[in-house]
């Protein structure tokens, strides 16, 4: 699920991006922009699956 979070964070950061590329956009100070870096950048990588000790696998 983290995964499809950072997925829509960063796809409404392009989009945001998209929308505010025809006027004069200063990314580093744009709030929308900020928070949704911010957001996209927070959500830590998904985790391998590690080997289970107890399945037996020697």
């Amino acid at each position: 699920m983290a995964a499809s979070v950072r997925h829509e964070t960063r796809a409404l950061l392009r989009a945001h991006l998209s929308a505010a590329s025809s006027y004069r956009h200063a990314t580093r100070h744009c709030s929308i922009c900020h928070r949704l870096l911010r957001l996209a950048m927070d959500t830590p990588p998904p985790r391998e699956p590690e080997d289970d000790p107890e399945s037996g696998s020697s």
